[in-house]
């Protein structure tokens, strides 16, 4: 009768192991889809922003159309890049950043554009949303830092010891992570032109 006692002992552990490990790795993966939810939140936020900006600057007449179509499309592409939080591949993960960071590369030519017209910049409408979207940048920057950060944890979940068994078994996969954009450790050039005259 003893001799069952033994097997039976390891099996009630290996399954309270098993249900703790599961238990762990459901609660670190969904703060993992948390942290991701309000990266999209921050970045839909942006495209909100983005469309009523180009409404506002749609109505300067005579501002290049071309500008404007080019942000427009890259809008878009952004919006229509989705991810599922609980499969985050690094090819998908590169797909949004590509198409995030070429709307952003748009938005920057066209607040630069914007410039040469001195009564659309002087609006408040105007002024309040470019306010709104750089406060909305460094939100965007703050949520990809901290899902950064769940998915660390998520991670290392994953791969510690006896975990990474039982993650194995339940097909709690690793997720990848926002990196900085190409070309980002390198010191921009600025150029400052005085020659210039201001357009009128």
């Amino acid at each position: 009768m003893r001799k069952w006692l033994l097997p039976i002992g390891i099996l009630v552990v290996l399954v309270l192991l098993g249900m703790s490990s599961y238990n762990g790795l459901v609660g670190v993966q969904a703060d993992t889809k948390t942290a991701w939810s309000k990266v999209e939140s921050s970045y839909q936020r942006r495209n909100d922003l983005i469309g009523n900006l180009v409404k506002t600057v749609q109505g300067a007449a005579d501002f290049e159309k071309g500008t404007l179509t080019a942000v427009i499309e890259a809008r878009a592409k952004a919006t229509s890049v989705t991810i599922d939080p609980t499969n985050i591949t690094p090819e998908q993960l590169a797909q949004f950043q590509q198409a995030q960071s070429g709307l952003t590369s748009s938005l920057s030519r066209l607040l630069v554009s914007v410039e040469q017209y001195p009564t659309l910049t002087a609006t408040q409408g105007f002024r309040e949303l470019q306010s709104q979207i750089e406060g909305t940048e460094n939100r965007i920057n703050v949520e990809r830092d901290r899902f950064n950060d769940a998915a660390n944890i998520y991670d290392k979940k994953t791969r510690s010891f006896p975990s990474v068994i039982f993650a194995k078994i339940f097909g709690f996969g690793e997720i990848a992570r926002f990196k900085a954009d190409a070309g980002a450790e390198k010191a921009p050039d600025v150029e400052f032109n005085f020659d210039k005259k201001e357009t009128k």
